[in-house]
């Protein structure tokens, strides 16, 4: 027999089940459809387990360096079973708190696979959803008054270059790896790409990346790419940047051979695993977009401000619909299209607010634009900048490489941005968030009294430097 609901969710990733608790609380009856785990990609695949693993490597090579804190490791080794027994530990706990709070919130799980019917005996406009489920039984049918795609996205690949789990790999292969690789060849210079090569340095393997722009991290700020270049370089990454993977040469013979062009000539490169790391695409197939007038651009779902798509009942958002593709974006998607399905009549998220970060030691985090951005822009920049040589407690941890700076307008004094590269900086690019929400001017950063000794002075201290008064420089 057909369930009827306020709201069914297809996904309960990150930004699925957070918008059905909101709905949830809003009195709406919801349901969630779920092929896999609820958590999603976040939890089981992206977010969690490679953070979990970021910091047993961050712990390895601390230890390794123990000497330096008068501490004697000399015999300091990887059981990297424990290591992931540990991230799979993590991601249980996490798992049940999700499950939990989807019981604490009388909301309705389907685990299977939802399909969006067109109009039939149930509704005269699409959006009926037909669940395959995972037992066996007989499928479900759902009538919603309302549906939200949030189906996520998966690893995108290059064509010759396709996974098969053991010479190459995707980042969802890579986080199931029972032992570690000597070597490995990243293709992709990127967020997940840099993060997989600074973890698995500080685990031991000798990690090569090949990107095809000009820069690792291009998306970020230059002085920050160019700063984590020098520090990866230092620990022993090589970094080829400006090649064109060739992926008509890839050889598979006990290891993975391939050749890029590299600013005119081909270089050849050999590693035990290659690991492609290339953006995600949008997990949008088999779901019944086709029974709708739902409207696909460059491989994502269009929506408006709100996150309704072309049918005015059927909502998207997260990874599906492009954009920022990170686990908070979704989350908070979720939340303002389930307010504006409640008649809420929430504000349109101003993505020049949101922090983005990068989990590789050094860390990295920025919010609002570039310098470079800003000046294409036409506004009149002035930069502060400071580093964290200069910080009594990244000294203290011995952590010093990197800095903090803030793009400002000379004109107004509004800040155009924040960028961080540097111990813990994932933890402090909330303040300059704030900071950007409120419309705060460096000024008043810099007379928030950051307390001593601690890794937000250098925040403090660059927004004294946008006006040529930092103290410690």
């Amino acid at each position: 027999m057909a369930q009827e609901y306020d709201l069914v969710i297809l996904g309960g990733g990150t930004g699925g089940y957070v918008a059905a608790i909101r709905a949830s609380q809003l009195g709406l009856k919801t349901a969630i459809v779920e092929k896999g785990k609820l958590g999603g990609t976040c939890l089981h695949k992206g977010c969690i387990p490679s953070k979990a693993l970021l910091r047993s490597a961050e712990v390895f090579a601390t230890t390794k360096r123990g000497e330096e804190f008068g501490v004697i490791t000399s015999d300091v080794s990887l059981d990297f079973g424990k290591v992931q027994a540990r991230k799979n530990k993590i991601i249980d706990q996490l798992h049940k708190g999700v499950q939990h709070l989807m019981k604490q919130g009388k909301i309705d799980v389907y685990e299977g696979i939802g399909r969006i019917l067109g109009p039939s005996i149930f509704s005269p406009m699409p959006g009926t959803i037909s669940v395959e489920m995972n037992n066996g039984t007989e499928n479900e049918m759902l009538i919603p008054k309302n549906v939200i795609v949030a189906t996520g996205s998966r690893p995108r690949t290059l064509p010759g270059l396709e996974i098969d789990g053991h010479f190459v790999m995707s980042s969802d292969e890579a986080l199931q790896l029972k032992e570690l690789p000597k070597s490995i060849i990243i293709v992709g210079g990127g967020v997940i790409g840099i993060e997989w090569a600074s973890m698995l340095s500080d685990f031991g393997v000798d990690v090569t990346v090949i990107e095809f722009a000009d820069r690792i991290i291009p998306t970020e700020d230059k002085e920050i790419s160019k700063e984590m270049q020098r520090v990866l370089k230092k620990k022993g990454i090589k970094l080829i940047t400006s090649a064109k993977v060739l992926p008509e040469t890839i050889s598979k013979d006990q290891e993975v051979s391939i050749s890029a062009e590299v600013k005119g000539s081909v270089k050849h490169f050999k590693a035990e695993k290659l690991l492609v790391s290339v953006g995600r695409q949008a997990n949008m197939e088999g779901i019944g977009l086709e029974n709708t007038d739902i409207q696909i651009e460059n491989g994502f779902i269009v929506t408006n401000q709100f996150y309704q798509t072309k049918e005015t009942h059927i909502y998207a958002i997260g990874d599906v619909i492009g954009g920022l593709q990170l686990a908070h974006v979704a989350s908070h998607e979720g939340i303002l299209a389930v307010e504006h399905i409640a008649g809420e009549k929430p504000s349109p998220l101003d993505y020049n607010l949101i922090s983005r970060c990068i989990y590789s030691n050094p860390e990295v985090s920025s919010v609002g634009i570039t310098e470079e951005q800003a000046r294409e822009k036409g506004y009149n920049v002035k930069i502060g900048k400071f580093s964290f040589r200069a910080i009594g407690k990244a000294l203290v941890f011995g952590e010093s490489d990197g800095f903090v700076k803030i793009v400002a307008n000379s004109d107004t004094d509004d800040i155009l941005g924040v960028h961080m590269i540097g111990p813990h900086v994932t933890d402090m690019i909330t303040e300059a968030g704030l900071a950007m929400v409120l419309d705060a001017t460096p000024w008043e950063i810099a007379h928030t009294i950051h307390p001593h000794p601690t890794l937000t002075e250098a925040i403090g201290e660059a927004a004294l430097a946008v006006d040529g008064k930092a103290i410690h420089s």
